[in-house]
């Protein structure tokens, strides 16, 4: 079990650090964001490829911040209910969740999108605008982003697990930590 403990706790540092790296894509939306409106609005000239830009690096907060956001346990969910059940109950709920929902779900978008991007790959897709980017780059996102789900995924089943085993103490947290 401590080699589950483990690897559970090298998903966790692995989305953690992308999630901090993807927090700056923000600010740097935004001043991509606040650049192009103020070249439009006052030299009249734009860029298409700065648009496109400022939409990938969206993705990129979306699709590589997913895992993050799981682990910080921010998506989306009944909160009215599930704070109300007990902690076993929550645990089970998350726990089958994970496995029928989550795992097939960002297992098979991660299986699906990969195609998309060997085919924009291999066409050396670009955007039809004017100026515009590459395409691949973009669609790269969704299959990692995906896996970084799925990988987080398998993070939180592995510490529900856990919690319905009552191996969750600070003693054997201790000794994760240690092994």
């Amino acid at each position: 079990m401590n080699a589950l403990f483990a690897f559970s706790r090298l998903i966790d540092q692995l989305n953690e650090r992308i999630g901090r790296i993807v927090m700056w894509g923000v600010l740097i939306a935004t001043l991509i964001a606040t650049g192009n409106a103020l070249s439009r609005r006052f030299l009249g000239e734009g860029s298409n490829a700065w648009l496109e830009a400022q939409w990938y690096l969206f993705a990129a907060l979306i699709l590589l911040g997913a895992g993050y956001t799981l682990k910080h346990n921010g998506h989306v969910r009944i909160d009215i209910i599930h704070q109300r059940l007990s902690a076993r109950t929550q645990a089970w709920i998350d726990l089958l969740g994970g496995l029928f929902f989550l795992l097939p779900f960002a297992g098979l978008l991660a299986w699906l999108s990969w195609p998309l991007l060997m085919e924009s790959l291999r066409i050396n897709e670009m955007s039809p605008d004017a100026g515009g980017l590459v395409r691949w780059p973009v669609k790269l996102l969704l299959p990692l982003g995906f896996a970084l789900l799925f990988l987080q995924g398998i993070s939180e089943i592995i510490k529900r697990i856990r919690i319905l085993t009552g191996l969750n103490t600070a003693q054997t947290e201790k000794q994760a930590e240690e092994a």
